[in-house]
C-alpha cells in the first residue's frame, strides 16, 4: 500500500535569486539548461517566476548547475 504526502514550500524571490546567480557565474543559460536537464525557456520560465511551482528535484538541479546553494535541503525540515 503506498502513503503519499505533498508539502508546498513558498520561497519568495527564488527567480530573482536564480537569474542573480546565473549572471555571476558567467555560463550561458543554454550550458547552464543543459546541465539542469530543461530547455532554455523553462529556464527563463522559472527565473521570471512564470511558472508557479517547479518540483524539489528540478530546484535541486538548477543548484547543481548553478554549483550554489538556494536551501534545497533544508525546505521542508520543519514541515515534515
Amino acid at each position: 500500500m503506498r502513503i503519499t504526502h505533498e508539502l508546498f514550500a513558498d520561497i519568495p524571490g527564488l527567480g530573482e535569486r536564480i537569474k542573480n546567480a546565473r549572471e555571476a557565474s558567467g555560463k550561458t543559460t543554454t550550458a547552464l539548461a543543459r546541465a539542469a536537464g530543461m530547455s532554455r525557456g523553462n529556464w527563463y520560465r522559472i527565473e521570471s517566476e512564470e511558472l508557479k511551482s517547479i518540483p524539489l528535484d528540478t530546484l535541486k538541479r538548477i543548484e547543481e548547475a548553478l554549483e550554489i546553494d538556494l536551501g534545497s535541503n533544508q525546505i521542508f525540515e520543519a514541515k515534515q
